[in-house]
């Protein structure tokens, strides 16, 4: 069924900027291609939009404008997502004037949509500005949403941590953890994606805001199914499509920067051709 919605998407959306297997990307502004497409088409969806703070990519508006505009793309995502589907946001901070410094966007924004907000996940990273007249901030909010709350795909055994202290301790003889590892909590110690000389990720693109192919991927291992459609309405540097890829899901994104699309298609195509050369190893004979 996933594959037909992601056909189906394509034949209504057009050609798009940047295709491969299982990926597509439209330079479309995320809202414009939402509202062409049909009700409860994806399985789910990962995202991190603009955070107002004038990055690179875009322009600080004003509180209530900005506001606004994630209500619109917030329930245009609702209304996509499958009767069993989830949605994750990952937000940082702004400033809201003559209010506070670091305010969490996920406060103004957890409830602008019809979805069921299920769970906060707090982001925990060692990287980051060093601050002087307030705490170092070594976080940022990761809201999980559903569209039913007593029905929804979550695979804990898929995600959980190996990192277990006493992996072999029993109680009456039985094992008191489970074999493939403990649940990850609801506090995720995940690096962020630096860059630098001599400090930067092996992930890394010149985009100034990527995600972490580790966090995409709990996320998307443990809220979809091989073969569901992920949609990623803010693409940027193409982390929820390799990770697509890289775990048997399709893709559909949107991204407005035409250098941002080139990176998701440098690194998309990296992994494909890292992939077909690794199967070309794997399949020559032995010497005799």
């Amino acid at each position: 069924m996933s594959r037909a919605n992601f056909e189906k998407a394509k034949s209504i959306l057009g050609t798009p900027a940047f295709e491969a297997d299982g990926v597509l990307i439209y330079k479309m502004d995320c809202s414009d291609g939402m509202k062409m497409l049909s009700d409860e088409l994806v399985d789910l969806t990962i995202t991190s939009p603009p955070y107002n703070i004038g990055k690179e990519y875009e322009e600080i508006s004003a509180l209530d404008s900005y506001l606004s505009w994630c209500t619109n793309w917030l329930n245009e995502i609702y209304r996509l997502t499958k009767g069993d589907g989830s949605f994750w946001l990952n937000v940082g901070y702004f400033e809201v004037k003559d209010k506070g410094l670091a305010v969490p966007i996920s406060y103004l924004l957890w409830d602008k949509s019809p979805f069921y907000m299920l769970q906060e996940i707090v982001w925990n990273y060692a990287a980051g500005v060093a601050c002087k007249n307030r705490f170092s901030p070594r976080n940022e909010k990761l809201l999980w949403y559903v569209k039913n709350p007593k029905q929804y795909t979550f695979n804990l055994d898929a995600v959980r941590d190996p990192n277990v202290k006493y992996p072999n301790q029993k109680k009456n003889g039985k094992l008191r953890c489970n074999p493939l590892g403990k649940n990850p909590s609801d506090v995720w110690q995940i690096a962020k994606v630096t860059s630098g000389k001599n400090r930067s990720s092996v992930e890394r693109t010149p985009h100034p805001a990527q995600f972490p192919i580790e966090m995409v991927e709990r996320m998307m291992k443990s809220s979809s199914n091989e073969g569901d459609l992920i949609l990623d309405p803010f693409m940027g540097s193409g982390s929820t499509a390799e990770c697509a890829l890289r775990n048997g899901r399709y893709v559909i994104g949107f991204e407005l920067e035409d250098k941002y699309i080139g990176y998701a298609k440098d690194r998309i195509t990296k992994y494909l051709t890292d992939q077909e050369e690794s199967k070309k190893q794997t399949e020559l004979p032995f010497a005799v």
